[in-house]
């Protein structure tokens, strides 16, 4: 979550810098002349590596579930960062992510339990 909300704000922020968009040297300079971009890409790389290792060790489940928070995350600092509106869809959209991932984990958690004790009868 971390590294795909530094990636998220950072490739705004490099964008809100690179402004006009006009596809010739001189943006392209704006664009790698700002540190936002590297934050972005940053941001991606770590993502990636991390969300590999997360595959390899965690049920695919809850895993891509909580990769969703990140959302909440850049919805709320994009409220607070670059002013944009907190409607109450995004409020509701917010609140079922977390219901989301609440209830993903706690079936994982039930068949889990279940998993230890059959593996304990038999």
């Amino acid at each position: 979550m971390l590294f795909d909300t530094l990636a998220q704000v950072s490739f705004k922020m490099a964008s809100n810098h690179a402004m006009p968009l006009t596809f010739d040297l001189p943006w392209l300079i704006r664009i790698f002349s700002n540190i936002w971009i590297y934050g972005a890409l940053l941001g991606y790389i770590a993502s990636f590596f991390t969300w590999m290792t997360l595959l390899e060790r965690a049920p695919i489940g809850p895993a891509v579930a909580a990769s969703h928070i990140e959302l909440i995350s850049v919805t709320l600092l994009s409220v607070w960062l670059f002013n944009e509106p907190l409607t109450a869809v995004k409020v509701c959209g917010m609140a079922l992510i977390v219901l989301g991932v609440l209830f993903l984990a706690k079936g994982e958690a039930e068949e889990f339990k279940a998993e230890e004790a059959a593996k304990k009868t038999s």
